[in-house]
Protein backbone atom coordinates (compact mmCIF):
# COMPACT_ATOMS: atom_id res chain seq x y z
CA UNK A 1 0.00 0.00 0.00
CA UNK A 2 1.36 2.95 -1.07
CA UNK A 3 1.86 6.22 1.18
CA UNK A 4 -0.32 9.67 0.44
CA UNK A 5 1.90 12.81 0.50
CA UNK A 6 1.05 16.35 0.36
CA UNK A 7 2.83 18.88 -1.37
CA UNK A 8 3.23 22.76 -1.71
CA UNK A 9 4.84 24.42 -4.50
CA UNK A 10 4.41 21.36 -6.46
CA UNK A 11 4.41 22.87 -10.12
CA UNK A 12 8.51 24.04 -10.26
CA UNK A 13 11.26 24.52 -9.00
CA UNK A 14 12.22 22.54 -5.73
CA UNK A 15 8.31 21.29 -5.25
CA UNK A 16 8.25 19.68 -8.92
CA UNK A 17 11.60 17.98 -8.02
CA UNK A 18 10.48 16.23 -4.89
CA UNK A 19 7.32 15.29 -6.71
CA UNK A 20 8.83 13.40 -9.19
CA UNK A 21 11.25 11.61 -6.15
CA UNK A 22 7.83 10.84 -4.14
CA UNK A 23 6.36 9.26 -7.27
CA UNK A 24 9.80 6.99 -7.44
CA UNK A 25 9.30 6.46 -4.23
CA UNK A 26 5.73 4.84 -4.53
CA UNK A 27 4.31 7.50 -2.80
CA UNK A 28 0.80 8.50 -4.08
CA UNK A 29 1.10 12.74 -4.22
CA UNK A 30 -1.54 15.14 -3.77
CA UNK A 31 0.51 18.37 -5.41
CA UNK A 32 -0.87 22.09 -4.94
CA UNK A 33 0.45 24.78 -6.97
CA UNK A 34 -0.69 27.44 -9.08
CA UNK A 35 0.15 26.40 -12.59
CA UNK A 36 0.95 22.70 -13.87
CA UNK A 37 1.17 23.28 -18.05
CA UNK A 38 5.24 22.82 -17.43
CA UNK A 39 4.81 20.15 -15.16
CA UNK A 40 4.66 16.74 -17.58
CA UNK A 41 6.54 14.92 -15.48
CA UNK A 42 4.71 13.91 -12.44
CA UNK A 43 1.23 15.02 -13.91
CA UNK A 44 1.44 11.84 -16.39
CA UNK A 45 1.38 9.52 -13.65
CA UNK A 46 -1.34 8.04 -12.10
CA UNK A 47 -0.52 8.18 -8.62
CA UNK A 48 -0.29 12.58 -8.93
CA UNK A 49 -2.95 14.50 -8.35
CA UNK A 50 -3.12 18.15 -9.55
CA UNK A 51 -4.28 20.75 -6.74
CA UNK A 52 -4.52 23.93 -8.46
CA UNK A 53 -5.43 26.80 -5.95
CA UNK A 54 -4.19 29.93 -4.70
CA UNK A 55 -2.51 28.93 -0.96
CA UNK A 56 -3.76 32.27 0.12
CA UNK A 57 -7.37 31.77 -0.34
CA UNK A 58 -7.13 30.28 3.09
CA UNK A 59 -11.23 29.03 2.71
CA UNK A 60 -10.48 27.20 -0.57
CA UNK A 61 -7.41 25.31 0.89
CA UNK A 62 -9.08 24.40 3.93
CA UNK A 63 -12.05 23.18 2.08
CA UNK A 64 -9.26 21.21 -0.41
CA UNK A 65 -7.26 19.68 1.93
CA UNK A 66 -10.10 18.66 4.49
CA UNK A 67 -11.85 16.86 0.54
CA UNK A 68 -8.20 15.12 0.48
CA UNK A 69 -7.62 13.68 3.54
CA UNK A 70 -11.76 12.46 4.39
CA UNK A 71 -11.01 9.24 5.24
CA UNK A 72 -7.85 8.77 4.13
CA UNK A 73 -4.32 8.52 5.71
CA UNK A 74 -1.87 10.83 5.57
CA UNK A 75 1.87 10.07 5.65
CA UNK A 76 3.51 13.49 4.72
CA UNK A 77 3.20 16.45 4.40
CA UNK A 78 5.89 18.61 2.50
CA UNK A 79 5.63 22.40 2.84
CA UNK A 80 7.60 24.03 -0.35
CA UNK A 81 5.64 26.69 -1.70
CA UNK A 82 7.63 29.97 -1.37
CA UNK A 83 8.14 33.73 -2.55
CA UNK A 84 10.86 36.24 -2.20
CA UNK A 85 10.95 40.19 -2.59
CA UNK A 86 14.49 41.82 -2.22
CA UNK A 87 15.98 45.02 -1.65
CA UNK A 88 16.10 48.12 1.30
CA UNK A 89 13.08 46.99 3.67
CA UNK A 90 11.81 50.37 3.02
CA UNK A 91 11.35 50.44 -0.17
CA UNK A 92 9.42 46.78 -0.38
CA UNK A 93 5.81 47.09 -1.26
CA UNK A 94 3.56 46.15 1.51
CA UNK A 95 2.02 43.65 -0.64
CA UNK A 96 5.12 42.05 -1.49
CA UNK A 97 5.72 41.81 2.75
CA UNK A 98 2.49 40.48 3.39
CA UNK A 99 2.68 37.51 0.89
CA UNK A 100 6.09 36.20 1.87
CA UNK A 101 4.86 36.48 5.27
CA UNK A 102 1.04 34.59 4.55
CA UNK A 103 3.23 32.05 1.50
CA UNK A 104 6.00 30.88 3.51
CA UNK A 105 5.00 31.08 7.17
CA UNK A 106 1.30 31.73 7.56
CA UNK A 107 0.68 28.88 4.77
CA UNK A 108 2.76 25.90 6.45
CA UNK A 109 1.40 27.00 9.79
CA UNK A 110 -2.11 26.47 8.69
CA UNK A 111 -1.78 22.81 6.90
CA UNK A 112 0.05 21.88 9.82
CA UNK A 113 -3.21 22.85 12.11
CA UNK A 114 -5.05 21.00 9.53
CA UNK A 115 -3.53 17.76 9.42
CA UNK A 116 -1.46 17.38 12.48
CA UNK A 117 -4.31 14.44 13.75
CA UNK A 118 -3.88 12.88 10.58
CA UNK A 119 -0.05 12.94 10.95
CA UNK A 120 -0.38 11.64 14.24
CA UNK A 121 -2.20 8.88 13.60
CA UNK A 122 0.42 7.66 11.25
CA UNK A 123 2.99 8.70 12.65
CA UNK A 124 4.20 10.58 9.68
CA UNK A 125 6.73 13.26 8.64
CA UNK A 126 6.19 16.86 8.15
CA UNK A 127 9.37 18.83 6.29
CA UNK A 128 9.43 22.13 5.92
CA UNK A 129 11.81 23.74 3.21
CA UNK A 130 13.35 27.12 4.75
CA UNK A 131 16.26 28.66 3.53
CA UNK A 132 19.84 29.18 5.19
CA UNK A 133 18.87 32.78 5.48
CA UNK A 134 16.87 31.45 8.34
CA UNK A 135 20.18 31.23 10.34
CA UNK A 136 21.89 33.97 9.05
CA UNK A 137 21.43 38.39 8.87
CA UNK A 138 19.76 39.30 6.13
CA UNK A 139 20.66 43.15 4.34
CA UNK A 140 18.36 43.27 1.50
CA UNK A 141 16.31 40.47 2.54
CA UNK A 142 15.36 41.42 5.85
CA UNK A 143 11.69 40.19 5.67
CA UNK A 144 12.20 37.16 3.95
CA UNK A 145 14.98 35.94 5.69
CA UNK A 146 12.40 36.58 9.12
CA UNK A 147 10.02 34.58 7.61
CA UNK A 148 12.16 31.65 6.94
CA UNK A 149 13.60 32.29 10.61
CA UNK A 150 9.92 31.52 11.79
CA UNK A 151 9.20 28.62 9.74
CA UNK A 152 12.26 26.86 11.52
CA UNK A 153 11.41 28.53 14.86
CA UNK A 154 7.78 26.66 13.95
CA UNK A 155 9.20 23.47 12.77
CA UNK A 156 11.18 23.29 16.25
CA UNK A 157 8.73 23.94 18.90
CA UNK A 158 6.21 21.30 17.11
CA UNK A 159 8.59 18.62 16.66
CA UNK A 160 9.10 19.31 20.77
CA UNK A 161 5.15 18.86 20.71
CA UNK A 162 4.57 16.14 18.20
CA UNK A 163 7.42 13.70 18.66
CA UNK A 164 5.92 11.54 21.71
CA UNK A 165 3.08 11.02 18.80
CA UNK A 166 5.93 9.66 17.00
CA UNK A 167 5.50 12.71 14.45
CA UNK A 168 9.17 13.59 12.78
CA UNK A 169 9.39 16.99 12.11
CA UNK A 170 12.77 18.28 9.46
CA UNK A 171 13.64 21.67 8.34
CA UNK A 172 15.78 21.75 4.98
CA UNK A 173 17.32 24.92 5.08
CA UNK A 174 19.03 25.38 1.40
CA UNK A 175 21.22 27.75 0.10
CA UNK A 176 21.19 29.67 -3.20
CA UNK A 177 19.48 26.84 -5.73
CA UNK A 178 18.98 27.45 -9.44
CA UNK A 179 15.08 28.26 -9.32
CA UNK A 180 12.62 30.95 -10.38
CA UNK A 181 12.57 32.09 -6.45
CA UNK A 182 14.69 35.37 -7.58
CA UNK A 183 12.81 36.35 -10.49
CA UNK A 184 11.90 39.29 -8.34
CA UNK A 185 15.54 40.20 -7.22
CA UNK A 186 18.28 42.01 -9.34
CA UNK A 187 20.51 38.95 -8.41
CA UNK A 188 20.49 35.10 -9.26
CA UNK A 189 21.62 31.70 -8.44
CA UNK A 190 25.61 31.78 -10.00
CA UNK A 191 25.85 29.23 -13.38
CA UNK A 192 28.67 28.52 -12.21
CA UNK A 193 27.46 24.12 -11.11
CA UNK A 194 30.33 24.40 -7.81
CA UNK A 195 28.31 27.77 -6.84
CA UNK A 196 24.78 26.83 -6.89
CA UNK A 197 22.42 23.98 -5.93
CA UNK A 198 19.56 22.25 -8.12
CA UNK A 199 16.22 21.58 -7.20
CA UNK A 200 17.29 17.69 -7.25
CA UNK A 201 19.35 18.18 -4.48
CA UNK A 202 17.24 19.56 -2.28
CA UNK A 203 14.95 16.55 -3.17
CA UNK A 204 17.85 14.07 -2.49
CA UNK A 205 18.18 15.19 0.56
CA UNK A 206 14.25 14.00 1.37
CA UNK A 207 14.59 11.01 0.13
CA UNK A 208 17.55 10.88 2.30
CA UNK A 209 15.32 11.98 5.69
CA UNK A 210 12.54 9.73 4.75
CA UNK A 211 14.80 6.22 4.04
CA UNK A 212 16.94 7.23 7.20
CA UNK A 213 16.25 4.44 10.10
CA UNK A 214 13.05 5.51 12.13
CA UNK A 215 14.43 5.32 15.52
CA UNK A 216 16.64 8.70 14.22
CA UNK A 217 14.81 12.38 13.40
CA UNK A 218 17.14 14.86 11.15
CA UNK A 219 15.51 17.76 12.38
CA UNK A 220 17.49 20.38 10.54
CA UNK A 221 19.30 19.62 7.03
CA UNK A 222 21.53 22.45 5.73
CA UNK A 223 22.38 22.19 2.09
CA UNK A 224 25.52 24.57 0.59
CA UNK A 225 26.82 24.72 -2.55
CA UNK A 226 30.88 24.00 -2.41
CA UNK A 227 31.40 27.93 -3.71
CA UNK A 228 29.58 31.37 -2.70
CA UNK A 229 28.82 33.23 -5.43
CA UNK A 230 25.57 34.95 -6.87
CA UNK A 231 25.46 36.41 -10.32
CA UNK A 232 24.23 40.06 -11.05
CA UNK A 233 21.37 40.05 -13.46
CA UNK A 234 21.98 42.02 -16.83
Amino acid sequence: MSKSAIVTGASSGIGLAICETLLQMDYEVYGIGRDFKAADRVTASSDFHVVELDLLDTGKLEAEIRAISKGKDIHLLLNCAGVGFYGLHEEIASSHLSAMVRTNLEVPIVLTNLLLRKLKETQGTIINIASVTAIESNPHGAAYGATKAGLLSFSRSLFDEARKYGVKVTTILPDMTDTNLYRNADFEASKEVSARLLPQDVSDAVKYILTADPHMVITEFTLRPQLHRIEKKR
